[in-house]
């Protein structure tokens, strides 16, 4: 079947392109253990753009998406944030992007093959139609949908289950490990259980927490934390200003603390952020996409004894003096990861939130006239919001 749509390709001028490209019904495993199935064809209807299209985009300029193309392919429709409507069911759909031959697609081993759709081995949202797996098409709470139309207020917030699932997971994960890493400790000093001591480590480990990067996903986890453990102290440090509208929102929105980057050096920075956390972190979380990250939490030594290090940025290298990594028993991890349970889990809290408010949207046309040039001037410049979608079908949502 041909479609219109974008999709990346490997070429030094055009590693985005919009125009005819041909769909097709490829049967897929959503787990292990389960019989692959047809895909059923729907219809995208608003899809969010993320930073990995981004990443992806450059990837093929320098030639590099190969790895990252459907079987048989040379190219890979992209877009994996937002809503479907499947016709077959007369029903809106979110679509689950990870599936696979594995037990756990987000948790993949050597022996075992996984798929995202518009990211990797499978083509996504940025078209007319699309083929997706039928039981990876989760379902949308009641109440938003009004004579066949999707309300756009809901529609906008529906571009964020995949990030703020990523997030949930990243709270589970933290919690699991700082419960791990300082159960022990907890049950000397309190005289307790050690399953009391575990319960109070993991409120614990957020007792001090730094967010450096002030994006979605760091607003995103600093509200979840929160959420789960208020008695924490959640500071985000970013370079945007301090009443800047991303920033008034993000503090509006967690009830967390901000400390605005504008200093000189790293070493006063890392001051500062002690200074204003009332000590050294328990937690610190790399979300930013610097390399500043790992100075700060080590050199400058923001990251205190038993403390957790979580990289969340793609880019970065993480290095550490492995002398006082030792002694300050410091605990590094990073998995960019979430389950089916925490989707759903996202698409539940999305839908009683206001994160609508942070997403602007961009016009098919002006999308698709030129992409590249959206992308770089638009959706990921400087000046960007801190989400753009695209309603790809008005005549599925209400006021478009």
């Amino acid at each position: 079947m041909i479609v219109k749509g974008t999709y990346f390709q490997n070429d030094p001028e055009r590693p985005l392109v919009y125009g005819d490209v041909e769909i097709e019904n490829v049967r897929r495993q959503r787990l292990r253990g389960e019989e692959p199935k047809n895909a059923v064809l729907c219809e995208p209807v608003v899809v969010g753009f993320c930073g990995t299209d981004n990443e992806l985009m450059n990837m093929g300029s320098k030639g590099l998406l190969g790895p990252k193309f459907p079987k048989g392919r040379n190219r890979l429709i992209n877009g994996h944030e937002g809503v479907v409507w499947v016709p077959s069911e007369n029903r809106f759909a979110i679509v689950l992007i990870r599936g696979g031959d594995s037990w756990d697609p987000t948790r993949y081993t050597e022996d075992e093959t996984y798929f995202e759709y518009g990211c990797d081995g499978a083509d996504g949202l940025f078209c007319d139609k699309q083929y997706f797996h039928p039981d990876m098409l989760l379902r949308i709470p009641d109440g938003y949908v009004h004579d066949g139309k999707l309300d756009l207020s809901f529609a906008k917030k529906m571009v964020f289950p995949d990030p703020f699932a990523c997030m949930l997971f990243q709270l589970e994960r933290m919690e699991d490990l700082g419960s791990a890493h300082m159960f022990r400790r907890v049950m000397r000093q309190r005289g307790c259980s050690e399953a009391e001591a575990r319960e109070i480590a993991k409120d614990e480990i957020f007792e001090r927490t730094v967010i450096f990067g002030l994006g979605t996903t760091g607003m995103f986890i600093g509200d979840l934390i929160l959420r789960s453990h208020p008695n924490a102290k959640v500071l985000f440090v970013a370079r945007s200003e301090e009443d800047s509208p991303k920033v008034r929102f993000a503090l509006r929105q967690t009830n967390a603390e901000y400390l605005q980057n504008t200093f000189s050096d790293e070493e006063e920075l890392g001051c500062a952020i002690i200074d204003q956390l009332g000590g050294r972190a328990t937690t610190f979380i790399g979300v930013s996409g610097s390399n500043a990250e790992h100075r700060v939490a080590f050199e400058q030594k923001v990251l205190g004894c038993n403390g957790i290090y979580n990289s969340f940025s793609l880019g970065p290298r993480i290095e550490f003096d492995t002398m006082p990594f030792g002694f300050e028993n410091h605990l590094i991890f990073g998995s960019i990861n979430f389950r089916q349970d925490h989707m759903e889990k996202a698409i539940e809290l999305l839908a009683k939130s206001n994160y609508d408010e942070i997403v602007e949207l961009i016009d098919r046309e002006e999308f698709t006239k030129d992409p590249i040039g959206a992308y770089r001037d638009k959706i990921y410049s400087k000046s960007a919001p801190m989400k753009t979608a695209v309603v790809w079908n008005p005549k599925y949502v209400e006021e478009v």
